[in-house]
């Protein structure tokens, strides 16, 4: 079957190729060229394909000159310039690269997201049993997300600005993807990541592994067969999420025993123990 995307809004993609186009002038090399953290310039100028390619990271293109095919199984996705679209990590696919045939030459923007930003829910085991995750790469344009992405671009690549402001700006392009079906691909992480979002979202309750197994939706036996699998385990992310949320909390000006209680802990001197052992200072600073 074959599936090609084709471009809806024309004045939105030409409103991010207008945007967008002026950052890769003058930085057109072969291959994959780092342009800032996380974010990479890859050009081409002969026709490619790349069998079974398998990502690290989960990332967003961004097609600014020639076009991109996308196999999966039987299925190709063709995006021509101005789509923006999604790859999974750890999924092999074969993609073919083909230069403009005005220019001469492929290019594409490409956003890594090794992580998810803090507010961004990553997908949950009940959206996962949905299916069909693979089933378009493809990400349709809006003004906001237009917006978010051009300001996400050109902040991460301006390294006059600070780590703090370029997160946001990612976190605004996250938060618009994360409704859409096409971008759930960005959104998949382990199963430590989705108990740790979980429980970072209220740190202070009295988790149990049978409370957050009800929650994700599986059984307690088989979260904590899964975990094992990762090598992790319920005890060690319950820890580690409770103890940052104490953490965060001192350094937001609070007292030791109000960062135990926002971390969930009754008692002041096993907060204390606790954080020691992990920061390797005590919750007042002292060594």
């Amino acid at each position: 079957m074959n599936l090609i995307v084709t471009q809806r809004l024309p004045d939105l993609s030409r409103r991010l190729l207008d945007r967008l186009r002026p950052m890769v002038a003058g930085r057109l090399k072969p291959g994959m060229n780092a342009y800032a953290e996380q974010l990479f310039i890859y050009c081409c100028f002969d026709r490619e394909k790349v069998k079974a390619l398998e990502l690290e990271d989960p990332m967003i293109g961004i097609v600014l000159y020639g076009q991109k095919e996308i196999w999966f199984g039987d299925r190709t996705h063709a995006f021509p310039p101005g789509s923006v679209f999604v790859l999974p990590r750890k999924v092999p696919m074969d993609v073919v690269n083909i230069p403009d045939e005005t220019t001469g030459f492929y290019v594409a923007l490409r956003l890594d997201v090794p992580s998810l930003p803090e507010g961004i829910p990553p997908l949950s085991t009940a959206e996962r049993l949905k299916g069909g995750e693979l089933g378009n790469f493809g990400v349709p344009l809006s003004e906001g997300l237009v917006e978010a992405l051009c300001h996400a671009a050109t902040t991460i690549a301006d390294g006059a600005i600070g780590e703090t402001i370029k997160r946001l700006r990612m976190a605004e392009v996250l938060a618009l993807l994360r409704p859409l079906p096409e971008a759930r691909l960005l959104f998949r992480q382990s199963l430590s990541d989705e108990i740790a979002w979980l429980i970072a979202t209220a740190p202070s309750e009295q988790w149990s592994i049978t409370e957050v197994a009800e929650q994700i939706g599986i059984g307690a036996s088989t979260l904590r067969r899964r975990l094992s699998l990762e090598g992790a385990s319920f005890r060690t992310i319950l820890r580690r999420e409770r103890l940052k949320a104490g953490q965060n909390a001192i350094s937001s000006g609070a007292s030791s025993i109000a960062a135990a209680e926002a971390a969930g802990y009754a008692s002041r001197s096993h907060f204390s123990r606790r954080f020691r052992e992990t920061f390797g200072t005590s919750p007042t600073g002292r060594p």
